[in-house]
């Protein structure tokens, strides 16, 4: 198997079968983002507890890319410190701008690799983890 292909796999994997889907019952933050270019859009809330990300889920409506992205994203960052889920959030931005960024311990993460070849598509994979970054801030 090439590794695109399984690339594209488990891509379609988060997206028919994403992690972390839903809503919070418990109070938490909760961010909102679009973009308007293709018309993905994601509400995130985070569960953040003395400096901790101890849950996050979502909703929206997107692409493969999107949604895949966010299902990724709220797996990756439960019960990261806050200073370690925005320097993983920063690795994932300079993954999309053609960095060569490796996540052996998150190798999910690695599927959307492909995706800085297609410009209009960044866009895209990076909507979830612009909210990410939204929600720590707004604690801080």
């Amino acid at each position: 198997m090439e590794l695109n292909d399984l690339y594209r796999r488990v891509i379609m994997d988060h997206y028919k079968n994403p992690r972390n889907r839903g809503e919070m019952q418990d109070e938490s933050v909760a961010i909102q983002l679009n973009n308007p270019t293709c018309g993905d859009r994601i509400s995130l809330q985070l569960q953040l507890e003395n400096g901790v990300v101890t849950d996050a889920r979502y909703t929206g409506e997107g692409c493969s890319i999107s949604m895949s992205s966010a299902s990724m994203m709220t797996e990756a960052v439960k019960g990261l410190k806050y200073e370690e889920a925005l320097a993983l959030a920063e690795r994932f931005s300079s993954l999309m701008k053609g960095a060569d960024e490796e996540f052996e311990e998150l190798e999910d993460i690695e599927a959307l690799s492909g995706v800085n070849k297609f410009p209009a598509r960044i866009k895209c994979a990076t909507l979830a983890w612009n909210a990410l970054r939204k929600g720590i801030e707004s604690q801080k």
